[in-house]
């Protein structure tokens, strides 16, 4: 579908995201929903920042959130000189604030960062990151000390001088979440089309060869991390808006640790890939850890999964079984992929029934030895409900197993017969 001087599948696919921003909060009208959309929004935009290190240029930062943190310090600082009438400035355009204060500290930071590479540069952005949050924590005038800083996004007054559009009311800021989302992730998308993001590749590749045409490896470091700095900033401007208050939390190493997950789990390698794992971290972080405390240890086991039979993330498996799909052999998979993936969810539904049941006797027995699962309500005090929970396990386990083999011969004849006709038709591969 790519004809010059338009690309139309290009065209289609941003077309179909900027439905899907406009309908999302349509179909999912509830509070926690919007609220759920608004921080895939964000996780989105800041997950896209970090990819522009580690996935364009090969940087390993653990302290991403810096930029973010302090781009959403001083978005709620502007926000609460404008609810003072001190300051005069659009509420919709707060996330350029915290975006340039990003892109500030991007520079300075980047300058100190990137004088190496590889290991010594991932360990220099964990010093820096655990330096601004002790500063956060130690200079409350600025970061609000365990308070933090708080604002009011309905203080600018309505936006267009419309009296309804004040952002008080969620599905106002979901949309301009939503903007700024849709903004930030064509200028990225953009940005790895220009020379610069070509470059950034080859740094990320070969960095000794980039030297060699003319390229200083570092200065190409440099100004990416700037660049990813800015874009963090405007995740952070935007959280400010949303939450309406900045915490010490926000320049946390385990929100550095959220977006590396993020990215990873989506996949690092494809633009679209820490879209996808910005949208499953915030489903285990916002959504599951409403329903279970120990969401973190599945969204761990989650991770595990995936990088040790899927280490090319998410997007990996999606283009994998498009390349099935472009060769139409696809349909022999269709009931490979029922079995493996009903006996999957036994499987998960019974190590997910030991693991509530547990927590419950361990965490919540002083509520009574009952405990609800999948709606369902399960005695812990009785053996029966420990044998059917350990017979899930071990039914599905081994339905899991069976199928996954089944799978897997069907899957590599597949293999086998495309690169067979790769090989035979060169011409008409291509």
């Amino acid at each position: 579908m790519s004809f010059r001087p338009l690309n139309f599948g290009r065209w289609v696919i941003w077309g179909a995201t900027a439905i899907v921003f406009i309908a999302a909060p349509q179909i999912f009208g509830s509070g926690f929903a919007r609220a759920l959309l608004a921080q895939m929004g964000i996780w989105i935009v800041f997950a896209l920042s970090y990819n522009m290190l580690l996935g364009q240029t090969g940087l390993l930062s653990f302290g991403h959130a810096v930029y973010s943190g302090l781009g959403a310090y001083f978005a709620i600082h502007a926000l609460a000189l404008i609810g003072k009438g001190a300051l005069v400035f659009p509420v919709s355009l707060l996330p350029l604030v915290g975006g340039l204060a990003g892109l500030l500290f991007g520079v300075i930071f980047g300058w100190l960062t990137t004088k190496r590479a590889g290991t010594t540069f991932a360990m220099i952005s964990l010093g820096i990151g655990e330096m601004v949050f002790a500063a956060s924590l130690m200079f409350p005038g600025f970061f609000g000390g365990e308070a933090g800083v708080s604002g009011n996004r309905t203080a600018g007054g309505p936006f267009l001088h419309i009296a309804a559009l004040t952002f008080g009311a969620d599905i106002q800021v979901y949309y301009l979440i939503a903007a700024w989302t849709f903004a930030s992730m064509v200028a990225m998308y953009a940005l790895t089309q220009t020379p610069l993001g070509r470059i950034a590749n080859a740094v990320r590749d070969n960095p000794e060869r980039a030297e060699f045409i003319g390229y200083d490896a570092q200065r190409v470091r440099w100004i990416m991390v700037a660049l990813s700095g800015f874009f963090a900033g405007i995740s952070g401007g935007l959280s400010a808006i949303n939450l309406e208050s900045v915490g010490s939390g926000a320049v946390h190493a385990l929100v550095s640790g959220g977006v590396l997950l993020a990215a990873f789990i989506g996949g690092v390698l494809f633009f679209f890939g820490p879209i996808l794992g910005a949208v499953v971290f915030v489903f285990f972080a916002f959504a599951l850890s409403e329903y279970t405390p120990a969401w973190h240890l599945y969204l761990g086991v989650f991770f595990v999964l995936l990088v040790m039979f899927a280490p090319g993330g998410l997007s990996s498996l999606i283009l994998l079984n498009l390349r099935v799909v472009k060769f139409g052999k696809f349909r022999r998979l269709r009931d490979p992929y029922v079995g493996v993936l009903g006996a999957g969810v036994a499987l998960a539904a019974g190590i997910a029934l030991l693991i509530e049941m547990t927590y419950h006797v361990t965490l919540g027995i002083g509520t009574g030895p009952q405990v609800r699962v999948f709606g369902f309500p399960f005695d812990t005090a009785r053996s029966e409900s420990w044998i059917f929970a350990a017979a899930l396990v071990a039914a599905g386990g081994v339905a899991f197993e069976y199928m996954r083999q089944s799978f897997r011969r069907e899957w590599d004849a597949i293999a086998v017969e495309i690169e067979d006709w790769r090989r035979d038709n060169p011409e008409q591969d291509r």
